[in-house]
């Protein structure tokens, strides 16, 4: 029998749990063509990837931006490519297509539809939490919450609605986003040990 945890989690009760920190985690910058191409050997000789993505919050009607940054994490290191400066490049768009290579992101949807904006790619090897929770009888979709019920620990969200194709991320817009690709991987092999 699959554990079960709790179905919902309010804001109130996330607020009281302690803050998630990205544990010996290094965040490596990628923003020229060999700088991805170095990353994606590194990220193909894994097996399991956290994956997501940041855009460019719009705060007017009718604007919208490309995908900005694209996270791929593996083990202890999470490589951020900007591809506000370098598109796809082929390196990538080939990890994006190797269905040997599972990678793993909340709401994946969102995201090939914002990726498919950028360049047609064949997508493969991608699982999606959000499919999964619903075995464990949780009700929540959002990164925070699910992280929330089964880890007992909170994702800030602070830097969601910043400049992702400012000239220069901060430490701070670096760390959430490394987290959050860290956290899919985190919950997907929770949910593994637990027979999924």
């Amino acid at each position: 029998m699959k554990m079960e945890y709790k179905t919902t989690i309010t804001k109130e009760e996330i607020d009281q749990l302690p803050p998630l920190e990205y544990p010996d985690g290094k965040v490596v910058l990628v923003d020229t063509i060999l700088g991805a191409q170095k990353a994606c050997v590194e990220l193909s000789e894994g097996t399991l990837l956290g994956f997501d993505t940041e855009t460019r919050p719009s705060f007017q009607k009718g604007v919208s931006y490309k995908i900005a940054l694209m996270q791929l994490s593996k083990d202890n290191v999470c490589y951020l490519f900007r591809l506000n400066i370098l598109g796809i490049p082929k390196c990538l768009s080939d990890l994006l297509a190797n269905d040997k290579i599972t990678k793993v992101g909340l709401s994946l949807r969102d995201d090939f539809h914002q990726i498919s904006k950028s360049k047609k790619i064949q997508l493969g090897g991608f699982v999606d939490i959000q499919k999964i929770v619903p075995q464990f009888g949780i009700q929540e979709l959002s990164l925070k919450k699910i992280y929330a019920i089964v880890f007992g620990k909170k994702i800030s969200k602070a830097q969601q609605l910043t400049n992702w194709e400012a000239p220069v991320l901060t430490d701070k817009q670096q760390m959430y986003a490394a987290i959050d690709a860290w956290a899919c991987v985190d919950l997907y092999k929770k949910f593994r040990s637990l027979g999924v």
